[in-house]
């Protein structure tokens, strides 16, 4: 059984632990704590093929951004994520794609951009479907507008993000540890 390591990124806030927890429990986390990072492990099956994920929730804080180059350098897969009732999460993100491209040396990198909070109120919305879009054809990546809450494309992003590890391998699977604490890479 194949497995992924995917990273699950983004601004403070955004529903990046909901939609983790979500996905892994089946549960809605109506209070929030905010994240330094928590590890996930689950067994699903993407087109008929079992598999493995191990997620790694990471904090949206800046005084954690030093242990993002970490996450990201062992990640294979990387879920992006903004609120779309939030437009400076969306300009937050912007920066994601070429701190992911520098830490992992290549273009192509498994990515999946997760706009969050499809449940909210419609006057509520702050960032375009169309510019979401967009961002993500600019990335070369797959999209998708997701509720933690409603569980709205919550299993498809996971397997989302799988298709697009399967697309593109990466070349070195080796061994390592998720904790910042560690050296072991």
């Amino acid at each position: 059984m194949r497995e992924f390591k995917v990273v699950v990124l983004g601004s403070g806030g955004v529903g990046k632990s909901a939609l983790t927890v979500q996905f892994v429990s089946g549960c809605f986390m109506e209070k929030y704590d905010p994240t330094i990072e928590d590890f996930y492990r689950k067994e699903i099956e993407v087109d008929k093929a079992p598999c493995v994920l191990e997620i790694l929730d990471t904090a949206g804080t800046e005084q954690f951004a030093s242990m993002r180059d970490l996450y990201i350098k062992n990640g294979q897969g990387f879920v992006v994520v903004y609120s779309l009732t939030n437009h400076h999460t969306f300009q937050d993100i912007k920066q994601m794609k070429e701190l992911i491209t520098r830490v992992k040396g290549s273009e192509r990198v498994p990515i999946l951009l997760v706009a969050n909070k499809l449940d909210l109120a419609s006057h509520q919305r702050e960032v375009p479907t169309l510019d979401g879009q967009a961002l993500a054809q600019s990335w070369g990546c797959p999209f998708i507008e997701a509720s933690a809450k409603n569980k709205t494309n919550v299993n498809e992003m996971f397997a989302e993000i799988v298709r697009e590890m399967n697309f593109n391998p990466e070349k070195d699977n080796a061994s390592f540890c998720w904790c910042s604490s560690c050296s072991i890479l």
